[in-house]
Parts: structure tokens; sequence; C-alpha cells
């Protein structure tokens, strides 16, 4: 008899995508226990095989047990990031704690451990490619940095821990998602309006419509919204009321309330380093990192923030000025964004909504294929008959220039109330070899970029066009993957890597040369002037130090919590103020990230790795300089970024593979010198 759970089996869909508008909420739970069982009965292959454990029957078994599991919790997770609802979201508290147990118990089976002990005791003496010894290398430290030496006290301590902080992550992300979505500035009197865009204006007019207030205009906390709203409005207290909103997320003592979670999180964390031998989480998460160890993470940002907080100080005095003369004695956070518009326009004659016309999401996107075409010669081909998981997504089929199939990427534009904030690129399939054949990947870049409306398609500021050149760098990195296991192929690198092969992305969305191939005015086709492309140039690095000073402070924020080598009794909101004035952060410039919304170390994998960012800057301006060097589009120099890096996945350490590229190690004098730091 047919099982009639998609989940379950071979999907029946092009290319073996998940059947998306087949599944239902209540599919996920049997999909789940089906997939424990399985792997558990695979398990129990491995430790009760007979022969003398070696690499093919212990380390590769493992590698490809559990694959119904794996599938069916990628697929989970992914739509509970970009499409979820309440059933979803209930589930997941169910399933997390599920899930963290099972893993623990594989992770902490002693007598599984034995035999991958064996094999990585003999490894000097086993033939092994590249490849095979890091999969070796790193199937072993994830089970000792799993918990598989501890005692039985303590792996039991180990799981308690690891269970609560799966429920906690979710919770957390939830509340955040919950107070994004709650938060609506209605303006019914055309005077508020003052000094918005036409397109902001009507924007917040399709944001009120089916809302109880549908004759006035709705503003949100999504940052399309909420960023022109910053930049523009002439409302000093409606602008307060939208940064107030934003910026208090989880922290307005509600049931979405988040500091509760993070003190619990930060325990947790600590008490999880502790019983694994380290001193802090920070010590803990960093050994797997290039950084290493904490003192490295913060040295590099230790050279960076004195400039920085300079820098934006004298930004603060210079915006003083221009406020002091509309009356305003002190220029508070919710003044930034305004008066920073304002004297750019003064400075450099250039607005950010004068450059909105010329950057279309459907011309941004041809002008991101033909860099990606230009450089390794594929194309992207629009096919609707790939299921999609929510109707506003795109599905297409990469190629090779000669036809060959790639992969499978899904770009997911536009903000919904069923899917969190930011940008973010995801795997459904991660790129494998499987009997010798090479199983594709299916990879999703999201977004939350402003909606068209009913006369204007979707507008992008520059900024949005760099988050879409970023997030499709990450994609490269999926697609072009070439890895013959799962666990290493495409992003499965450390964090303060990983974001190299998508920050170099965006420094093809700003060369002149690019910019007249796609920014094309959506009314009268007329390429982006020369002019403003210099405007541009110009104001590169306008308000820096407000960027540099609020990214700074939020990786300050993340490593301060993760440091911690006591258990946390404070006030949250104490420990991070006192954390901001250590730093010497100005009153007038907020942290990126508060600790209550902060997604990235508390719902998203980034704790004590948010300074990655800054980390594989300074990687990608070096390797960009290779391109610069040669010409913007050198095929040999693509092809080698492509080969010894992006193709490559884990499969080696990051340093040797920066090095196969570059020729030699990272040198931060690009990076500071792009950034006028030197």
């Amino acid at each position: 008899m047919k099982n009639k759970n998609p989940l379950i089996g071979k999907f029946d869909t092009p290319f073996e995508v998940p059947p998306f508008d087949k599944i239902t909420s209540n599919d996920y739970y049997q999909a789940f226990e089906t997939g424990i069982n399985e792997q558990n009965n695979e398990i129990s292959a491995i430790i009760n095989g007979k022969e003398e454990p070696d690499f093919v029957n212990t380390i590769e078994a493992l590698e490809k047990s559990g694959s119904l599991i794996k599938r069916t919790n990628t697929i989970f997770q992914n739509l509970l990031s970009a499409n979820t609802n309440i059933e979803l979201q209930k589930l997941a508290t169910k399933i997390a704690p599920r899930l963290s147990s099972h893993y623990d118990n594989i992770l902490m089976n002693e007598h599984l451990f034995k035999k991958i002990q064996k094999v990585y005791n003999d490894r000097n003496q086993l033939t092994l490619d590249t490849e095979q010894k890091m999969l070796l290398k790193k199937t072993y430290q994830k089970f000792v940095r799993g918990g598989a030496e501890l005692n039985e006290n303590d792996k039991e301590q180990l799981k308690e821990i690891n269970s609560q902080l799966s429920i906690l992550s979710l919770h957390f992300g939830d509340h955040v998602l919950d107070d994004n979505n709650n938060f609506r500035l209605h303006i019914n009197e055309e005077k508020d309006l003052s000094g918005l865009p036409e397109s902001i204006i009507e924007a917040a007019k399709e944001t009120a419509k089916g809302s109880q207030k549908s004759d006035s205009w709705g503003f949100t906390l999504d940052k399309p919204s909420l960023i022109p709203f910053l930049q523009f409005s002439n409302n000093r207290e409606l602008r307060k009321r939208m940064f107030q909103g934003y910026i208090m997320r989880g922290d307005n003592n509600n049931q979405n309330d988040n500091k509760e979670i993070v003190e619990k999180m930060v325990n947790l964390r600590l008490q999880k380093a502790k019983l694994l031998g380290y001193d802090s989480y920070a010590d803990y998460v960093l050994e797997q990192s290039m950084a290493k160890t904490p003192e490295q993470v913060f040295k590099l940002l230790g050279q960076i923030t004195p400039q920085a907080m300079q820098l934006a100080e004298e930004e603060a005095s210079e915006l003083q000025k221009m406020a002091t003369k509309d009356g305003i004695k002190r220029i508070q956070p919710w003044d930034w964004w305004y008066y920073t518009e304002k004297l750019r326009q003064k400075k450099y004659n250039l607005n950010e909504e004068e450059l909105r016309p010329y950057f279309s999401l459907d011309d941004a996107k041809k002008g991101l294929f033909d860099v990606l075409k230009s450089l390794y010669g594929i194309q992207f081909i629009p096919n609707n008959q790939i299921p999609v998981y929510q109707k506003d997504v795109e599905a297409y089929e990469v190629k090779e220039a000669n036809g060959k199939l790639i992969g499978i990427l899904y770009m997911d534009f536009f903000p919904r109330p069923s899917k969190q904030g930011g940008a973010w690129m995801t795997s459904y399939r991660k790129q494998r070899y499987e009997n010798e054949k090479n199983i594709i990947p299916v990879i999703s870049v999201n977004f939350n970029f402003t909606k068209p409306t009913a006369t204007q398609p979707a507008l992008l500021s520059f900024d949005e066009v760099e988050t879409l050149f970023h997030e499709c760098g990450h994609a490269m990195h999926g697609l072009f993957s070439d890895c013959q296991y799962e666990s290493l192929s495409g992003t499965a690198v450390p964090r303060d890597f990983v974001e190299m092969p998508s920050q170099i992305m965006e420094n093809w969305a700003s060369e002149p040369e690019v910019l007249k191939s796609y920014a094309k005015n959506y009314k009268t086709g007329e390429t982006i002037p020369d002019s403003l492309i210099k405007k541009m140039q110009e104001s590169g690095r306008f308000n820096l130090g407000f960027t540099l000073t609020e990214y700074l402070a939020a990786s300050y924020l993340d490593m301060d919590w993760h440091t911690l080598s006591e258990p946390f009794e404070q006030n949250v909101n104490t420990f991070e103020s006192e954390a901001m004035k250590k730093i010497h952060l100005i009153s007038e410039i907020e942290p990126r990230y508060r600790s209550t919304y902060f997604n990235h170390i508390f719902s998203g994998g980034y704790a004590a790795g948010y300074y990655s960012y800054v980390w594989a800057e300074v990687l990608d301006a070096d390797a960009f300089q290779s391109f610069l060097n040669t010409s913007l589009f050198d095929k040999e120099t693509a092809e080698r970024f492509r080969n010894e890096v992006l193709s490559k996945g884990g499969t080696d350490e990051p340093e040797n593979l920066f090095r196969k590229f570059k020729g030699r190690d990272p040198d931060p004098k690009a990076y500071m010198q792009k950034k006028g730091l030197q």
C-alpha cells in the first residue's frame, strides 16, 4: 500500500524538490518519528557490526544515516522561518526536545563513540584523501564536543541543557516575530505624512488596505517601511514611535518579553561550556572558527573600534548642528537617520529616493544574473512547474554554460506576517554524491524587500541591492558545491568564513560598469547617469562611523554575553547598558541589535559569532583585490575562486582554501583602505 505521507519516500516532483503543495502540518510528526526510528536502526547496525571499525563501515555509514529525519527537519525548519503558522510553531515546541534528545543519544552513545575513536586513533595508518580526513576529524570532534567523554551524570545534565536551549531558542524567535507583527503605526492625517516620498506613502496605503483602518496609512517595523520613515518623516514624535517600536521588540514586559529567555540561555550555554571543559561559551564556539579564541576576536574588534567611534562622534557633531537649527538640543537615535539624509543631500546633492527608481527588483535581479553569467558562465532559467511554498516565491534552474544542471534556486523577496525579518540563504537539499551520482542542491534565498504597488514595481534602495547580491553569494557557495559528503558541502564552514563568499559578491553591485548594465529608470528606461554614479562613489564612506559603530556594538554585546565565566544574575538591560558604556558607545547610536531581539545569537546560530561579518570582510576585500588586479570579470580568477573556495565547502580548513586561492595568508590592508581606516 502506498504511503500517503508526502514527506516519506521519494518525492514525485520535478528534480525531487519538496512537494510543498502536498505537505500539511500533520505530516511532519509522523515523518520525524519514522526518521528517528530509521536512524536508530542504522546506528544499531554500525554498533553491532562484527567487522573491525574502519572509515567506510563507521564514519561513512554514520554520515549516510538519518536521511529521512535530516530531510524532514530541513524542510520544517526552513518553513518555520519563511512561512510559519500557529500549527507549525506549536509542533516545533513538541519536536525540538524530541530531536535534541535523539541527537544527544547518538552523540553520547559510548559504543558508537568507541568505534569512531578507534578509526580516529588509526587515522595516520589510513589511506584517506583530504575530504575523508576532514570528515573523520569533524565527526570525532562533534562527538567529543557533544559530550561523548562525559560521565553518565554529566551526560544527563547536558541532555537537559540542550533540550531547554532548543525550546528557548524557538520561543525567542517567535516572540520577536509576534512583537514585530503586532506593531502598526496608523496615520490618519495627511499632514503627518510630511516629508515622506510618494512611493512610501503609496506602499503605506497598500499596507492599510484590508485592515480596520483602510482609510489611513499603515507603517510596519519591516525594514522597507521603517527605514524610509526614519529617513524622511518630518514628524519627530512619529519617528520616535517607529524607532522605539523597533528597538523595544522582546522588551515590552508582555507575553513576548525575551529578557528572561536571554538570562536562561546565557546561563545554560555557560553550564554547557563548563561541563565540556571550557571557561566560557565563546571559548567552546570559537574553537572551531578561524579566530580560534575570544582574545583574537577582541583583538580584531579593537583594531577598528577607536577610529569607528571617533568617526561616529564627528558625524554626531555635524548632525547636531543641523538639528540645533530645528530647536533640538540633543539628537536622539530616532533623529540620526533623518538628519543623515538631510546631510547627504546637502553634501552630495544625493537623495536616497533619487536612486530608488533606478533599482527595480527585476532589473537588479537581471544585473545579478548577468554578473554571475560573466563570471562563471552560468544561466538562470525560470521554471513555474517547480512547486513553491508561497505564491510569491520564484523557482529557477541554474545551469552551466553547456546546459548541465547545477541546482535549483528559490527566490523569496517580500515580507509577510508568516516570515521572519532580515535576509538569509538556506538549502532544502545540500549537494552530495550518492553511489557516485551527484545529488544537486536545492537552495533558497530570502529577503524582505519593498513590495510592488498598483502603480510601480518593487523598487529597492541600494542597500537592498547589495543584500540581493550578498545572499546570492551565499547561494553560489551552496550551488557550486562539489563535495562527497553532505555534512561538509556548501556553506558547512566556520561562521567567520561563511560570510566571505557572500560579502565578496556585494563588490560587483556598485562597480560603475555593472551599475550601468542594470540600473535603469523604471519609468523612462534611462541608464543611471554618470553624475549619479559619481555622487554614489563620493558618498560611499558617508555615515561610515554610524554603520561601523552600530555593528561593532552588537558584536561586543554578543561577545560580552558569551564570555561570561560566572552565572548571570543581573538585569538584562543593565548588563547591556554597561556593555555599551565599556566601549564608549555614544547615546545617539543604539547597537544594531539589542539583546531582546538579537535573533542572530539567540535564535539563529551566531552566538559568539556576530563578529564574523567584519572578519570575513577582511577576507573578501583581500580576495576581491585579485579581480581588481586583473579585471572585474577575469575568467581565470573567477574559475580559481569557484574551484578553490566555492566548490570545496568544508572539505579543508578555511585558511588552506583562502591560501590556495590567493597564494598567501589574508592581508587586512585592502579592508582598511576600503573603509578609509588608514
